[in-house]
Parts: C-alpha cells; sequence; structure tokens
C-alpha cells in the first residue's frame, strides 16, 4: 500500500521544550546536519517523524528510534541527530501523533503524566504499523542502504523487543531497559538478534532479564544483554543531562555508545571514524566496551 508523506516546517512544528530537556533541544537545533520532520500518512492515520540524515560519501543504514514513554521529547530528538551524527539515517516516530489536544502529539499535552497516560492507552498493534511505516520511509529514501535496525529506550524498549518479532527483516534490535515479551509465541516469531542496555540499579526492569534469556535460549534466538553496575533506569538520558550527577549513568552511557555504534556498524554498516560520541574524542581502541558475554551470562543466571 503507497505512503502519502508531507515534510512539515520544523520552525512551525516543533513546541518550546518538553519536560524540562532545554540542553537537548540546544543541542539538536545547533546540529549541522540536515533534518525533517515528516508526515507519514497512511489510510488509518499520519505519523509524525523527526528524520536526520547523516553526512557521509556512501548509503547509510537506518535506526528507527523508540520513544520513552514520556514521548517524543528533545532528548529523543537529539539522539537522533547523535545517530545522524554516527552515520546512520534515524527516524524517531511521535507515536503520540494525532492523539493530544486538538490533534496534536506529545508537544501538545500539558505535562508528563498526561503524556505517559496517553502512551499505555495505544495498542500493540498500532504502535507496530506505526512503527514500520517509519522504517519503511527512512530504508526507501535514496541514501538509505536498505538495512533496519530499531533501538528502543523504556517503554519503548519493551516495542523494539515486539517489533523484532513484527518485522522479519529488522537486522537488529538493540532494548536499552525495556522488558522482554512473556509469551512464547511471540519470542518464537523472533527473527533478529536482540541486543539488551540494563542499568544495574533498576531491579524493576534488570530482574525480568534472566526469565527472557532463558526463553530466548529455548527458542534459539540470540540475546545479548549487558548489565552496566551501579546506573539507574533511564541512564542513556540521565547519563548525559548536565542536571543529573550520577557519574554511574554517565559511565553507562558512555559505555553502552560504544557497544551500540559496533553492533549497528555490524548489522547496518556505517562509516568507521574512530570517534567516541559519548566524549567528542578519538578513540582508536573502542574504549572500555564491558564483555557482552560475560555480563550477559552474570544476567542470565
Amino acid at each position: 500500500m503507497k505512503t502519502v508523506v508531507a515534510i512539515l516546517s520544523l520552525g512551525l512544528v516543533c513546541a518550546p521544550a518538553a519536560f524540562g530537556q532545554e540542553w537537548a533541544r540546544a543541542r539538536w537545533e545547533k546540529s549541522p546536519r540536515h533534518r525533517e520532520l515528516v508526515s507519514i500518512r497512511t489510510p488509518d492515520r499520519a505519523v509524525d517523524c523527526f528524520l536526520v540524515y547523516p553526512e557521509v560519501k556512501d548509503r547509510a543504514g537506518t535506526v528507527v528510534v523508540i520513544h520513552e514513554i514520556f514521548g517524543l521529547t528533545d532528548w529523543v530528538k537529539s539522539l537522533a541527530d547523535q545517530l545522524a551524527e554516527a552515520g546512520y539515517i534515524a527516524i524517531a516516530p511521535d507515536l503520540l501523533s494525532g492523539r493530544g489536544p486538538r490533534g496534536g502529539g506529545t508537544e501538545s499535552f500539558p505535562d508528563a503524566a498526561s503524556v505517559m497516560a496517553a502512551i499505555r492507552d495505544l495498542s500493540p498493534g498500532e504502535v507496530a504499523a506505526d512503527l514500520n511505516a517509519a522504517a519503511d520511509y527512512a530504508a526507501a529514501r535514496p541514501s538509505a542502504n536498505g538495512r533496519v535496525a530499531a533501538a528502543g529506550f523504556c517503554w519503548g524498549g519493551s516495542q523494539a523487543f515486539l517489533l523484532a518479532a513484527r518485522r522479519p527483516s529488522l537486522s537488529a534490535a538493540c532494548v536499552f531497559y525495556g522488558s522482554g515479551p512473556e509469551s512464547e509465541e511471540t519470542i518464537g516469531k523472533i527473527s533478529c538478534p536482540i541486543y539488551g542496555f540494563y542499568g544495574g540499579n533498576d531491579a524493576r526492569v534488570t530482574a525480568t532479564v534472566p526469565a527472557t534469556a532463558e526463553m530466548m535460549k529455548k527458542a534459539g534466538k540470540l540475546y545479548e544483554p549487558v548489565v552496566y553496575e551501579g546506573a539507574g533506569h533511564g541512564f542513556m538520558r540521565a547519563g548525559e543531562d548536565p542536571g543529573d550527577a550520577g557519574a554511574a549513568n554517565r559511565q553507562a552511557r558512555d559505555e553502552a555508545w560504544i557497544r551500540w555504534r559496533r553492533i549497528l556498524k555490524e548489522k547496518i554498516g556505517s562509516r568507521e571514524d574512530g570517534v567516541n560520541l559519548s566524549t567528542g574524542r578519538a578513540d582508536p581502541s573502542g574504549g572500555p566496551e564491558r564483555s557482552a558475554a560475560t555480563i550477559g551470562e552474570k544476567a542470565a543466571r
């Protein structure tokens, strides 16, 4: 079925910084990379997506960024820009598109509580359809190489797991502090590797990892969870928030970025410029990545 896309002016549609993330908004607004807000129209609805292109010579892989339970915030947009900085086409759909006051998206809700309530009302089928539409659109860009990975955070991490069961062509799913499916039937439909990133001080989610690992092993699926000791829930965002004093979150974010970049390079391809995204400095050695096998085995016990 054909998808119709409208490209909107960012100056008109970007509301003031959502929920106190001015630091993140300042980062993506200053970026030299080309960005668009595209409205992907399907017969049922329209999904607004924040799309950022890398400045690279060759065709690039695509990353679908699945937002937290707080919706399409400025931090999510900044993260998409950082992925483009690493050499990927990044698309971040606003899964609340058209569901807010006066038909708006995340930016139209008055506060975080109302956003969270609206997110919880979304059905898995609706979410999967929106994510697949975003992936199809980005992967079809002339500058795309056709390979797609998903990355989700918090609530979005769980959705990345589910997308791996609903999109057979997905190359990889990176799950950041999101729980896995509880259904063996869903696990059995997963067709790509799953890479997990979890906080050591996030027992609510991390305690679910052993059961997920056992189900994935039983189904013959690749699942590599890594636990970052001392880090809390949401460490990818908290680790770069100037107002967060947690050194463990910063370290976890830095190490996770290194691992994430290596996974994306292997699974969907990108430039290799030796720059550590967490610091902006040259990092020819690859930095202090923790062993996925060792920590994954620890999490699974």
